[in-house]
């Protein structure tokens, strides 16, 4: 395969970026798009040139470390993760572009590496729950009705990636916090939080500079986890019931 690739370089936060245009050849279909980066990348290396910055990890769809957006769509022109992606999803002769995450809050680090740690201070805001300590509780001591652990598996899903927030017009992190609150909310296990934690991670989401959501449903298209729209609908009553309440 022959492609031109269109990749945002851009040395560190506060310098500026811009489109860097490459033409390369010799990919294979088979290829997932991280391998056709590090062809890239060794490409660059062995002409002198610095190489593409860009996130990755378990290379498997499980951490939700690559993320990009490809062709303006996040992780590109099919519902999966960025190095679940196969070549193959292009044609020959095809220009890509390849940019970072856009979002205030996820600012970018180097080219396509942005800092996601807001996503992580959302979850230690409230992602928590009361056990006592000593020894562990016997597994069945807690009795979970099936519904229930159904709608917490499905939430738990959500790996972070990020892409709910690239896709939104807004930049809003409503999917992911959602996720993350009706995750532990469904439990018995965090009932004892319930009200607190969805006042809190959604204030730390607020405080985040994210944007707020107009239920435009581009956040659940873009999920590679599937994460269901209704998870938004269902922590806004959680969040007015816990208001009214004050905790």
């Amino acid at each position: 395969m022959r492609l031109t690739l269109r990749v945002w370089r851009q040395k560190n936060a506060d310098a500026p970026g811009a489109m860097s245009t490459y033409e390369v050849d010799g990919f294979s279909p088979d290829m997932s798009f991280l391998e056709m980066l590090d062809t890239l990348n060794e490409e660059l290396i062995l002409g002198g040139d610095d190489p593409v910055a860009f996130d990755h990890d378990c290379r498997e769809g499980i951490c939700g470390a690559c993320s990009l957006v490809i062709n303006g769509d996040a992780h590109g022109p099919e519902r999966t993760t960025t190095c679940q992606l196969h070549m193959r999803s292009f044609s020959d002769g095809d220009t890509i572009d390849i940019e970072p995450w856009r979002a205030s809050a996820f600012p970018v680090v180097k080219d396509l590496v942005v800092d996601r740690s807001a996503f992580d201070r959302i979850i230690q805001s409230g992602g928590y729950i009361t056990a006592p300590t000593g020894a562990a509780p016997e597994a069945h001591a807690t009795a979970v009705p099936k519904p229930a652990a159904d709608t917490a598996f499905e939430h738990a899903e959500c790996i972070g990636c990020g892409a709910c927030v690239a896709a939104c017009p807004n930049g809003s992190a409503m999917l992911f916090t959602s996720a993350k609150v009706v995750h532990l909310n469904s439990l018995p296990q965090g009932a004892p939080e319930r009200a607190s934690r969805v006042l809190d991670m959604v204030g730390q989401m607020d405080a985040e500079g994210f944007g707020g959501c107009t239920n435009t449903g581009a956040c659940a298209t873009a999920c590679p986890k599937g994460i269901p729209l209704f998870s938004i609908t269902t922590m806004n009553r959680e969040f007015v019931r816990a208001a009214r309440k004050g905790r």
